[in-house]
Formats: structure tokens, C-alpha cells, sequence
């Protein structure tokens, strides 16, 4: 597999344009955007940088489709064959597609392989699947009324993604809204668009009519606010930034008071008792809970909780296996932390370092900017113990490899320390206690709450943040009330 990564790796990748009603079209403006690869620092390709007028074309495009009733009124088993059809060509170009998202964004090959156009393929199949099995109800009303409660689709969905897995986070959106008969307009992050564009494209293949799945690469400022004001979208699902998600609020309320579901991030506690079945075992997955993608994930375990007896060994043991790790190449299949995504990002997680440091956190490992020959934006993996809980690093979200290390004296101190920061996402306990287990897992504010373990999940469950990390629900059976009206039909007999 190595030799097909680097034959493709030096691929050149033609300008990508919007895909509008079926399409491929410039913006029009003829305005583009350079892509930087952030392996080398590069130029890459360039992608449209959609203006207005784009995005309100492609809204329209969607909103022209689903009035047809082409897709919308398409029965359940028709969207389900060509949403499989959809999975079967994303696992075939699976290779392809995660070399191009690597590229694009700097996640490591091993990773993005399986979290990227494996995971997506698998979501289209879940909601493809699951979509022929969904019921209206009869309501136990009076006996000379029919009352019945249908599910129809919302209308038009946009759906506007991050940069960190945006064939995954993006499926997760659009499977769903897809299987339901929605039409979509998806805005992928201007920092990973290419491998979205790819899926659209394969969408098209697969038998989605055109105008049903629409695709616009641009600013978020410009694209995405286009999107948020548009009268023609009935529902917006977003990942980011919690500024960002704030500003869409404020454009549903300034429009149509369209639907806005978000998830924001998080501040994560990955919390370890002393009474953890297997210390060697958890220090392991603590590493690897945050240093995988180099800690852009949403659910990284950015703040580690350790009791107090045993803090100072157990955050050596996780410096140890951080400073082991192999960051480096994304596109080489040993690596087990790519790169930064971009410049900016990487200048802000040094920055958080430094300001720990200035505060009075002790650096154990990492810290700096490495492998600078290369062009690229690759960071140590970074390990801060003797983290205070109103330290900036331990109540924002850095989204990088950086790792804040804080000792609790009980269960009671634990809760406190995890729950002490506006994000809501994920979390974690490690103990041989049940009861504690149990405890621990009503007592944390957060969406996920992992036992023994750090990240596991699959589309059986849902995903979804309280406090300020958002509202609604990602994966399982539950995404689909996003993108599902409630219609009671009252019939009077």
C-alpha cells in the first residue's frame, strides 16, 4: 500500500470548482482561493471562492430539486439503492480519497484511511439502511378520528463542516439528510474541501439527481454567511467554532428562524483514578486520546485528571510515550501524528504552550515547532502537568497537541474539575470501581462519557455536546430528527 501512497502523492490536482444542479462551474466572479498543503507548506491546487450570488444559485439549485419531488418524494427504497450505490464507490476510491484528504489537511494516513472515506462509506450504508424502517405513528386518539403523525423532510439542508474530518464529520451530516429526501448545500471548510468536492462528484455517479447534493468552496465569512441568511434553506448543521456557531444563530434569527444545530467542541476531562484497572494501559490511550491528528479532534482528551497519589508518575508515563511518538509524514504509513493544518493553527497551539508556562504549568515533554525542514507545520507532542483549573489551557479549547496534566484529591474534586469549563462533549473515567463508574457517568456534564477506555463509538450511538459545545445529535437513529418534520394529518370519520 506504501508504494500506491507515493505514487499518488505527487499527483497533480486540478483547480476545483463549485458543483451547482449537477454542475461544475467557476464562481462567478472567477475569484479562487490557493490551497496549501501543510506537509510542505506548498502550493497545492486552488478551489472557487464562492460569493453570494453562488451560494444563493446553488440554495436555489436545491431548493428547485426538492420542490420536484425527484428526490424528495422518491421512495425510501429507491434513495436507499443509490445511497449504497454511493457507499460501494467511496470504498472503491478509498485509497484515492484519504491520499487527497492527507494532502489537503495533514491527518495521518493510518488514521485518515479508516476515519475518513471508510467511515464515511459505512455512515452512507447505516442511514441507507435505516431509512425504509422509519414509521409514522397512529395517534390513540378518539374513536371517530384518524389521527396519524407523519415524518416528512425538512426541505433544503446546509450543512457546513470542519477541516480536521471532513469526509466523516461531513457524512455524518449528509448521509442522514440525504436517506430523509432533503436536499443539501454543504460549504466544507476552505482548509479541506477537496475530497468533499470528490464525494459530491461520486454522488452524481451513484444516481443522485442533480441538484439534490450541491457543493460551494469559499470563505466562511462570505460562503458561510450567504448560507446562514439564505430564505431557501429550511436547516443548518454546523461543526466549529463556537464563535462561528454563535454567528449562525444570529442569521437564522436575521432570516427565516431556520434551524441551527451545532457542535462546538470541547475541553474534554479524561479522568484516572488510582484504582484504574490497568495504569500502563490507560497512560497509553491517554497519549493517543489527544495526539492522534496531532489533537485536532473535537473529543480530544485535552485535560487529564489524575488522583493526586499517583499524578506525577502517571503524567511522566504519558511524556514518555509522547516523546516516542512518531510525528512526521502523514502520507507514510508508520506515522503516528501528522501535521498541523495550517500555520495559524500551529502559532496558536505554541502559543498556548507558552502562556502555560508563563502561568506556572511545568512542560514535560514537547513544546515546540519541529521539522521545519520541510516546509510543513509539525509540532511536538506536548505534555503540561501542574495545570491549575483557571489556566487558559485548561479552559480553552486548543485544538492541537497539547496535553494539560491536573491533580484531584477525590471523586468529589474530580466532578468539580470536569465540570468546570463551558464545553459539554466528551469525557472519560478510568476505575476498578462500578459503583464509582456509575456515579461518575451521571455526574459528568458531557454527551460522551467513555468507561476504561478513550474514543470508542460507532454509529450506533449518538454524538452530541451539552453547555456550550451545542445541541442536536450526530450518527445513530436519532440524527434523522434533524432533518424530519412532524405532520399530523387529523381526520375526522
Amino acid at each position: 500500500m506504501q508504494d500506491q501512497i507515493d505514487a499518488m502523492r505527487a499527483k497533480e490536482i486540478s483547480p476545483r470548482e463549485l458543483l451547482i444542479a449537477g454542475q461544475l462551474r467557476p464562481a462567478r466572479s472567477g475569484a479562487v482561493l490557493e490551497v496549501l498543503s501543510p506537509l510542505n507548506g506548498k502550493h497545492l491546487t486552488t478551489i472557487a471562492d464562492a460569493g453570494k450570488e453562488d451560494v444563493e444559485a446553488a440554495c436555489l439549485s436545491a431548493r428547485a430539486a426538492f420542490d420536484s419531488g425527484v428526490w424528495s418524494r422518491a421512495a425510501p427504497a429507491h434513495r436507499k439503492k443509490v445511497l449504497l450505490q454511493l457507499a460501494d464507490l467511496i470504498e472503491r476510491d478509498a485509497l484515492k480519497l484519504a491520499v487527497l484528504g492527507v494532502r489537503d489537511n495533514g491527518t495521518e494516513i493510518s488514521m485518515a484511511l479508516k476515519a475518513e472515506p471508510m467511515s464515511a462509506a459505512s455512515t452512507f450504508r447505516y442511514y441507507a439502511e435505516l431509512i425504509d424502517k422509519v414509521y409514522g405513528e397512529i395517534a390513540p386518539s378518539q374513536s371517530d378520528v384518524l389521527a396519524l403523525v407523519h415524518k416528512q423532510a425538512v426541505g433544503v439542508v446546509a450543512a457546513i463542516v470542519p477541516w480536521n474530518f471532513p469526509l466523516m464529520i461531513g457524512a455524518w451530516k449528509i448521509a442522514p439528510a440525504l436517506a430523509a429526501g432533503n436536499s443539501v448545500v454543504l460549504k466544507p471548510a476552505e482548509a479541506a474541501s477537496l475530497s468533499l468536492l470528490r464525494i459530491a462528484e461520486l454522488a452524481l455517479e451513484a444516481g443522485v439527481p442533480p441538484g439534490v447534493f450541491n457543493v460551494v468552496t469559499g470563505r466562511g465569512p462570505v460562503a458561510g454567511e450567504a448560507l446562514g441568511l439564505s430564505m431557501h434553506v429550511d436547516v443548518l448543521a454546523f461543526t466549529g467554532s463556537g464563535g462561528v456557531g454563535r454567528k449562525l444563530l444570529e442569521y437564522s434569527a436575521r432570516s427565516n428562524l431556520k434551524r441551527v444545530y451545532l457542535e462546538l467542541g470541547g475541553k474534554s476531562p479524561n479522568i484516572v483514578f488510582a484504582d484504574a484497572p490497568d495504569l500502563e494501559k490507560a497512560a497509553k490511550v491517554a497519549a493517543y486520546g489527544i495526539f492522534r491528528n496531532s489533537g485536532q479532534v473535537c473529543i480530544a482528551g485535552s485535560r487529564l485528571l489524575v488522583e493526586a497519589p499517583i499524578a506525577d508518575e502517571f503524567a511522566a508515563k504519558v511524556a514518555k510515550i509522547a516523546a516516542t511518538m512518531k510525528v512526521g509524514d502523514p502520507l507514510d504509513l508508520t506515522t503516528e501524528a501528522g501535521a498541523i493544518n495550517s500555520e495559524a493553527q500551529l502559532s496558536r497551539s505554541l502559543g498556548f504552550t507558552s502562556r502555560a508556562t508563563t502561568e506556572g504549568a511545568e512542560l514535560l515533554t514537547g513544546g515546540s515547532r519541529i521539522l521545519q525542514e520541510t516546509g510543513g507545520w509539525f509540532m511536538a507532542p506536548t505534555v503540561l502537568s501542574k495545570v491549575r483549573p483557571d489556566m487558559e489551557v485548561a479552559r480553552n479549547e486548543v485544538f492541537g497537541p497539547v496535553l494539560a496534566v491536573m491533580p484531584f484529591d477525590d471523586e468529589a474534586a474530580a466532578i468539580r474539575i470536569a465540570n468546570d469549563t463551558e464545553f459539554g462533549l466528551a469525557s472519560a473515567v478510568w476505575t476498578s470501581n462500578l459503583s464509582r463508574a456509575h456515579r461518575m457517568v451521571q455526574a459528568v456534564r458531557a454527551g460522551v462519557v467513555h468507561v476504561n477506555t478513550y474514543g470508542g463509538s460507532d454509529l450506533t450511538v449518538p454524538l452530541g455536546g451539552v453547555k456550550q459545545s451545542g445541541n442536536g445529535h450526530d450518527k445513530s437513529p436519532h440524527a434523522l430528527d434533524k432533518y424530519l418534520d412532524l405532520k399530523t394529518a387529523w381526520i375526522q370519520l
